[in-house]
């Protein structure tokens, strides 16, 4: 696989878009019952996991709590856990006073909006009118937008709490939250592991319960890879599904603005909150935005069969060699208890699944190349003295950009420049075509699409910084997705050994285009009635700081 990274000549193949071949698994046995080597959870069984914003829109209106005595409580949680994750590079100053804001609309019982009293954090690629927005580097290290992110606007619009901007690579190009110019964000499951990336922040920040959710941004991978590697649920939307309006570009085709939650239902009223059309991002659809909570079915009212009649596709290419075997046992486990609750599990295969891994790269480094033009010192960015104008571009440049991005730039600029066009670019874009074709006769066969999020759990910090390429082919399980603009929905499904009690392994659920609806249903339901496992990380096993 890095040798299809390393030679972007590999493109040049030909390669048939075949239809996806299928084995059916018979129902009589459990999937692979045999084959499962999960590490068994040290916690007892515990209670499935309950949404922390209904609970807190609960508290709030049945006067049991005020938002004040919430908000307090959540910065405490913050001062306690964050010199040791590190997941914000700024924390907002206003929260105890919006928060004394919703107690007064609720002392006046006026209406509140669905995320009253909500800590949300917000990647600091999302541009905040009232904080600073880096991108995680020294270019716009003092950069303040004068306006808000049109996902962060509706937000605040539906009474949510901007608690802090979170730590990410340099604009998003990374995935291990390595790359940023200001820190580096610890995994709360294990602080000498990374939390993935680039939204490593904004799921670390949940994890450790130091919001309850929070968004991110996903170009190939950076909300689902981070959510794997945390324990928590992360969702990649359809791409214009949610405006882009106020995010920093790195690959406009691919870019996405994605969520993060402790379960299933939070992710999911947080997407209702920003999803939907906005006339200041051109490539928003205006495609119906359905009311996912009403999906969300209690435990106590669900059928023994839940699922019954559900396709699933299990996605053979994600299971090859180089996947940690550990995470392909937990990944059977999920097909597993996906079978008990009623799907019929099959096998599927897509041939151009290990085409999109480079193809991804030399899309996303063009675009890269193009959309960070405008941080020259004279648009956008920290500008250094200089006596000629081509010397203030190169110098402003050169001191503000990290090593990756710069990387990044000049792989992207070689691959649109003349006479090289046509063997990489162009040809990366039929690749993209394969790819979609591969999905969409896929996905014709299955309601949805599983795989691993990741092809091994959260490594060491400083593991693969110096070998790009190995942190590159991290990304095969979930570029794919990205290329063809599919929303995908990562939840924890299991443990591998690994750091004080287990790391976290997430399973990723690919769905139709603007079906979140559908992947937010089955999500809810597989983690309802998944057994044994408690993913709350050991920082929290103090009681002083767990939820």
């Amino acid at each position: 696989m890095l040798s299809t990274v390393h030679n972007p000549g590999f493109l040049l193949r030909q390669c048939r878009c075949f239809p996806p071949k299928r084995r059916r698994f018979h129902s009589s046995t459990p999937l692979f019952l045999s084959q499962l080597q999960t590490l068994p959870s040290t916690e007892p069984p515990s209670s499935p996991p309950q949404s922390q914003i209904l609970t807190i829109r609960d508290n709030l209106l049945q006067r049991r709590t005020t938002a004040v005595e919430l908000a307090e409580l959540a910065l405490n949680r913050l001062r306690m856990t964050e010199p040791q994750i590190r997941s914000f590079i700024s924390v907002s100053e206003t929260v105890l006073r919006e928060a004394e804001e919703i107690d007064g609309r609720i002392a006046r019982n006026e209406d509140l909006g669905p995320l009253a009293g909500v800590f949300v954090g917000v990647k600091d690629n999302i541009c905040t009118s009232d904080m600073p927005s880096t991108g995680g580097s020294r270019i716009l290290e003092n950069y303040r937008p004068p306006f808000d992110a049109t996902a962060v606007k509706r937000v605040k619009d539906c009474g949510g709490i901007i608690v802090g901007k979170t730590n990410l690579d340099e604009f998003g190009m990374g995935s291990t939250t390595e790359g940023s110019a200001f820190q580096v964000t610890a995994n709360p499951w294990d602080v000498s592991r990374v939390p993935g990336g680039s939204s490593g922040g904004s799921a670390a920040a949940v994890s450790a319960r130091q919001c309850v959710v929070s968004l991110g941004s996903d170009t190939g991978g950076s909300v689902r890879q981070p959510a794997s590697f945390c324990g928590v649920v992360g969702l990649k939307p359809t791409y214009g599904r949610v405006s882009r309006f106020g995010l920093m570009a790195y690959a406009s085709s691919l870019d996405v603005i994605g969520c993060f939650g402790s379960s299933v239902t939070d992710t999911g009223i947080l997407l209702h909150a920003i999803a939907g059309h906005d006339r200041l991002d051109s490539t928003s659809s205006k495609h119906e935005v359905p009311n996912y909570a009403s999906q969300f079915m209690s435990i106590n009212s669900l059928e023994s069969k839940p699922l019954k009649g559900l396709r699933v596709g299990l996605i053979r290419e994600t299971l090859d060699d180089g996947v940690d075997k550990a995470v392909v046992s937990s990944i059977l486990g999920a097909a597993s208890h996906l079978q008990e609750l009623g799907c019929t599990v099959t096998e599927v295969s897509l041939p151009s699944f290990s085409l999109g891994l480079p193809a991804y790269y030399i899309l996303a480094s063009s675009e890269s190349s193009s959309n960070l033009s405008r941080y020259d010192g004279v648009r956008y960015g920290t500008q250094v003295a200089a006596d000629q104008l081509n010397s203030l571009y190169g110098d402003s440049r050169s001191k503000g950009f990290g090593p990756e991005v710069k990387m990044r730039i000049l792989m992207g600029t070689y691959a649109l420049s003349a006479g090289y066009y046509d063997a990489y670019y162009k040809r990366a874009q039929q690749v993209r075509t394969l790819v979609q074709k591969s999905f969409k006769a896929a996905l014709n066969e299955n309601d949805i699409l599983i795989s691993p999020a990741a092809p091994s759990p959260a490594y060491s910090i400083g593991e693969k910084k110096n070998d790009p390429l190995a942190m590159y082919a991290g990304d095969i399980m979930t570029v794919n997705v990205n290329l063809a603009g599919l929303p995908a929905l990562v939840l924890p499904c299991g443990f591998v050994e690994g750091g004080p009690a287990g790391l976290p392994v997430g399973v990723q659920m690919i769905g139709a285009a603007f079906d979140e609806e559908k992947l937010l249903k089955v999500g809810h339901i597989f983690e309802q009635t998944l057994q044994g496992y408690k993913f709350i990380p050991p920082l929290l096993s103090d009681n002083a700081i767990a939820c």
